[in-house]
């Protein structure tokens, strides 16, 4: 098992280098002075102008950038925001909480939600609730994810509060104030559904079709032919082996909550990563926008690595320490 982890790690490295080679390359490409625009509409004296262009390094070609980028990144330093002057490490670490309990949110509704809905469509096969579950996955995963989130906000934070004199109206904006706070989490249900619907949808459907293909299995048939109920057999045999293709989804899919909800964010005024990002692009403020990518690139990547170790838990078959040919 060691071994594996090791492996993946350096099979990391090539990925890792390579998104940041691109990020640098983009931001060579895309029109826009990060300094002049610091200054908005106003002019900034060329003396100044240049004593930030030396200090971050931007009157350099684009490889020796990339070289002092790379060495201060070993150190854990992702540089210091144009526009904020702020570390850009502190600036994450404030905004990863909010991004990473909406992610929490979304990929529970997701796990209850989508796998239950999975399994009762396979059970119920061409039912009524198959049906149900079938088109209903078929609309999420149609369904524009900004213009869910709009609906949502119209539905149940403007024309509720207008019909129930805002008793039962959900907040449509923001994250609240302090967690611990009750009424602190009725700001997430609104995002956690926009952003798990899409996904919520997917697993539903994975789910079915992957139940379906190992109930075919021969090993079902010998379990059925013991005498074992169909509840046991589902439990018991074909469920762990239907789950390893839905948690692969999952995993990668936590991941990129984390730091692609970008539309949900920003339609709920949502003080996470995502939010952070759009607003450093628009600035050109790459020092965030790489930070960003490259925490994504990160937690992508080592979610990655936990979902493949789980694999050994769901089918007994998969272990990583034996060589081939055992």
């Amino acid at each position: 098992m060691l071994a594996y982890i090791g492996k993946r790690i350096l099979q990391f490295i090539p990925v890792f280098i390579g998104a940041t080679l691109i990020l640098f390359l983009l931001q060579a490409v895309v029109p826009g002075d990060p300094i002049r625009m610091l200054a908005g509409e106003k002019a900034i004296p060329e003396a100044v102008y240049q004593q930030i262009v030396e200090q971050n390094h931007l009157n350099e070609p684009i490889y020796v950038q990339y070289g002092y980028y790379m060495a201060d990144l070993v150190q854990g330093d992702l540089g210091t925001s144009y526009h904020k002057n702020k570390p850009v490490t502190e600036i994450f670490a404030e905004k990863l909480p909010f991004s990473a309990r909406l992610a929490l949110c979304a990929i529970v509704l997701e796990i209850l939600i989508g796998i239950t809905a999975g399994i009762i469509s396979a059970i119920k096969k061409y039912s009524f609730l198959d049906g149900i579950v079938t088109i209903t996955t078929a609309i999420l995963v149609s369904v524009p994810v900004f213009w869910l989130g709009m609906i949502l906000q119209m539905t149940f934070g403007i024309s509720l509060k207008d019909i129930t004199g805002g008793a039962l109206a959900l907040p449509i904006s923001g994250a609240g104030g302090p967690i611990s706070d009750f009424p602190t989490w009725m700001h997430y249900i609104l995002p956690a559904i926009t952003l798990a619907a899409v996904s919520l949808a997917l697993t539903a459907r994975i789910m079915r079709s992957q139940l379906l293909e190992v109930m075919n299995a021969d090993y079902i048939r010998t379990a059925r032919a013991k005498g074992l109920s169909k509840a046991a057999v589902i439990r018991k045999h074909a469920l762990k082996n239907a789950m390893i293709p839905v948690v692969t989804f999952i995993g990668i899919d936590f991941g990129v909550m984390l730091g692609s909800a970008i539309l949900t964010e920003t339609i709920f005024n949502w003080p996470g990563i995502g939010t952070e990002i759009v607003r450093a692009i628009a600035q050109r403020d790459w020092p965030i926008v790489m930070g960003g990518v490259i925490l994504v690139v990160l937690i992508v990547m080592i979610i990655n690595l936990i979902v493949d170790i789980s694999y050994a838990y769901f089918d007994p078959r998969i272990r990583y320490n034996k060589k081939a040919g055992d």
